[in-house]
């Protein structure tokens, strides 16, 4: 089975297609703004990379949340629940991190079937 990389940077890549298997990188929001904010910003993201892949959130088979405070979890999944397509919701885990700097306060990760 062919590999194939979408949007290749010099460390990662922001999509990686295995098979009918669509591996997107960790998605962050905008510095700045509140959770809310960030998961409106990371979701419309995913939504472009997957549109990318050939493929939609329709389709997500798993998605990882990181959130900096689990106290935001509350804020995260109401625009998680604005976005996710009943009756298509993936597997899902959320848990508290450390973040790559402390102006991102929420990443999501999501791999998808084509």
């Amino acid at each position: 089975m062919s590999i194939r990389r979408i949007d290749v940077g010099p460390r990662m890549s922001q999509i990686v297609i295995h098979g009918n298997t669509v591996y997107l990188a960790g998605q962050v929001g905008q510095p700045g703004g509140n959770v809310g904010a960030q998961t409106r910003d990371i979701l419309a993201a995913i939504d472009e990379l997957l549109a990318k892949a050939g493929t939609d959130k329709t389709k997500i088979l798993q998605a990882i949340i990181w959130l900096a405070d689990m106290s935001t979890f509350a804020e995260m999944n109401a625009e998680w629940d604005k976005w996710a397509p009943q009756g298509h919701t993936p597997a899902r885990a959320t848990g508290e991190a450390k973040l790559a700097g402390p102006e991102y306060l929420v990443e999501i990760i999501v791999t998808a079937a084509i």
